[in-house]
């Protein structure tokens, strides 16, 4: 038997690797078409909350939310720092006075 013989397949061999092929296309069709459907969604949701589906503006406006948001975290702590600084130091005079009135 040959090469040409050996790879010969059967018209039901080739009907049947053809039905797959159609198969998987159907599929990646169907997965594209949901694919297209969730961007648009995702576009019109970005649209109506940040005024823009457009990507760079919208990495540009997380960048910016980003920025706001680690100098609001910053601010919080150095209030919280000062706040115990303060009690601190409240502690330390009371701590004192206390034993400057022991005498």
């Amino acid at each position: 038997m040959t090469n040409q013989q050996q790879s010969r397949q059967t018209i039901e061999r080739l009907t049947q690797r053809y039905n797959q092929l159609n198969t998987k296309k159907i599929e990646a069709e169907t997965n594209l078409k949901s694919a297209r459907k969730q961007l648009e969604e995702l576009q019109k949701e970005a649209r109506e909350t940040y005024g823009t589906d457009d990507l760079e503006a919208l990495q540009q406006k997380l960048a910016e939310m980003e920025a706001e948001n680690e100098k609001k975290r910053a601010d919080y702590q150095a209030t919280l720092d000062r706040i115990e600084t303060d009690l601190d130091a409240v502690e330390e005079k009371y701590r004192h006075s206390g034993a400057d009135s022991g005498k």
